[in-house]
């Protein structure tokens, strides 16, 4: 998943259409449980035994909270993976026999053809130029829908085509250009089939670093405006999913240098300026926010940096609490520990392969709500923390020293200088780590 830095304006007409409202006027994380993903589970045990190996019983029991608490999302990303809707479901309906809470499915719908146009590291299975949106259509978003609809019991959360739309903003390749328009039709099919009162449908709107510029707000609007006009006056959708698979905080205090002259220097702020631009056309404002992953202080000298970021830690987990009456929730979209791609943190696999020293790296700085016995997994969730993953905040492993992985030094850096694990290894003037 990529950022862009791109700035493309004017680059749609802002003509006013008639006023578009969400399907359901409630918030549908409200009184739910957010999924908690056996197969993301399972991936953890090798974390979770890695850990016990050298005794860190602290980082062991955070990951096993995660593995029964911390509810994540389940990614369809190609026509293979539909099965794994199946398996949701029935694990979700023993889900809410055994426990008595109403469950709420996260699903993302990833296989639009010719995605990922201007990275490649996650180029999916389908292309425009080989029957790319028929197979879309009959082979992929078909089966979807019929499975989701199917399961009245269960409600869903399925958040459409990550990055999508940052590349039809501001795509300026040949290959982007030329897969706008079709992936515009490919989405509209996708929101009409998607259309029952038990599915609450989330269109991806990358992120404030990619989208959050005053330039890029009409734009984007007017975007989705067109989508939702593809897909027809009855189709509706509640609202935007934005962070997925990035590394932006949901709010802080101190916004890194790089954000100056952006009103979307955190995700928060982006589903306001966003949300005002979506309004002024009469479309939804609501939003749901992927903190799965967040950047410690000084981990990137640049928004564009996007991939396998380090230092990273988990960030808030499922909650309602958002502080901003534009924001349904706080959510874990991109699994973490999950690669990237091949790039960013040496030794990083393929993307979508397990890549278990990033997923450490991840409980070593995670959020302080990652704990046993604590509030804010699967319920609910507690207020978010803006300060719990800092470089000032290791956690509870190491006392005042860095964990692995973390930051332990660089010019300015007033955090821990030495490191409870590994040696405290400089990367240039700026910035050193606990490897």
């Amino acid at each position: 998943m990529r950022i862009g830095c791109g700035i493309l304006a004017g680059l749609l007409a802002t003509s006013a259409a008639s006023p578009l409202v969400e399907r359901q006027s409630g918030n549908p994380f409200l009184g739910r449980s957010l999924f908690v993903n056996p197969k993301y589970s399972k991936s953890l045990d090798q974390t979770r035994q890695a850990f016990l190996s050298r005794g860190d019983q602290t980082n062991a029991a955070k990951v096993q909270y995660v593995q029964q608490e911390v509810g994540s999302f389940v990614w369809i990303s190609n026509i293979y993976l539909l099965r794994d809707i199946d398996e949701a479901i029935q694990q979700a309906r023993a889900a809410q026999s055994s426990t008595g809470k109403q469950q709420i499915v996260g699903l993302v719908l990833y296989n639009l053809p010719d995605r990922d146009c201007s990275a490649g590291q996650s180029g999916g299975e389908l292309s425009f130029a080989q029957n790319g949106l028929n197979r879309y259509k009959n082979e992929y978003v078909n089966p979807f829908a019929q499975k989701v609809k199917a399961a009245s019991d269960i409600q869903f959360a399925v958040v459409i085509e990550p990055d999508a739309l940052g590349n039809m903003v501001t795509g300026t390749t040949d290959f982007c250009r030329n897969a706008r328009v079709p992936q515009q039709d490919a989405i509209a099919y996708a929101i009409q089939q998607l259309q029952a009162s038990n599915v609450h449908l989330y269109l991806d709107v990358a992120n404030g670093g990619w989208l959050g510029w005053s330039a890029n707000l009409g734009p984007t609007a007017a975007e989705v405006q067109t989508i939702l006009q593809k897909a027809g006056s009855n189709a509706k959708i509640r609202g935007f999913s934005s962070n997925v698979s990035n590394y932006n905080p949901y709010q802080t205090n101190n916004p890194p240098s790089y954000t100056a002259g952006s009103p979307s220097a955190d995700e928060s702020r982006y589903a306001t300026s966003l949300g005002n631009a979506m309004r002024e056309r009469g479309l939804p404002t609501n939003f749901i926010i992927d903190q799965g992953r967040v950047a410690q202080n000084g981990a990137r000298k640049e928004w564009g940096e996007w991939c396998n970021v380090s230092p990273a830690g988990f960030g808030q987990p499922f909650t309602t609490n958002t502080n901003n009456a534009n924001v349904d929730a706080i959510v874990w979209v991109k699994p973490g520990g999950e690669s990237d791609g091949q790039c960013g943190m040496s030794g990083a696999p393929a993307a979508g392969a397990w890549f278990d020293a990033y997923a450490q790296m991840l409980v070593q700085n995670a959020h302080a709500d990652i704990r046993p016995g604590s509030g804010g997994g699967s319920g609910g969730g507690s207020n978010p923390s803006p300060s719990a993953t800092s470089p000032a905040n290791p956690g509870p492993t190491g006392g005042n020293c860095a964990p692995m992985w973390g930051q332990c030094g660089g010019q300015g850096w007033s955090g821990p200088t030495c490191c409870a694990q590994g040696t405290c290894t400089a990367s240039g003037q700026w910035y050193s780590q606990c490897l």
